[in-house]
């Protein structure tokens, strides 16, 4: 669709133009459930982190990148995405394999790409990674 000035035309609903659900199951994750999911994701990441590794710097960073990416490649998403029913997907809506959890991640990590999201609110590190985050 485009409107007269030749720009695409404005989706009715997150993920619209990508072939996603409008509600329910494979729909586009919406905010609340994506910042709640990272909230669960800290918090376990943090309890482990003050366990086991209270006094070394990068360790909360290593463990979150661990658990994203061996939970998404296995599982299809974080822990906190899986508590709250989401899902890591490839753009068809199939497997995300293992390069797209570990990109995701990292520039989930960075922070920025998570702040910058598009039209079908998925943050920068979905879009570079192919990814869209859905309801199971």
């Amino acid at each position: 669709m485009t409107t007269s000035s030749g720009s695409a035309a404005p989706s009715q609903w997150p993920g619209e133009r990508l072939g996603f659900n409008r509600e329910g199951h494979g729909s586009v994750a919406r905010p609340g459930r994506r910042i709640a999911a990272l909230l669960i994701d800290f918090a376990f990441c943090y309890v482990i982190y003050f366990a086991f590794f209270f006094e070394s710097p990068w360790a909360s960073s290593v463990i979150f990148l661990v658990e994203q990416v061996v939970l998404m490649v296995t599982l299809g998403g974080g822990l906190g995405h899986l508590l709250l029913g989401l899902r890591v997907v490839r753009l068809d809506g199939g497997y995300a394999g293992w390069w797209r959890p570990i990109l995701r991640t990292v520039l989930l990590m960075l922070l920025i790409p998570a702040l910058i999201w598009d039209s079908d609110q998925r943050g920068l590190h979905d879009v570079f990674s192919g990814t869209v985050l859905v309801k199971r």
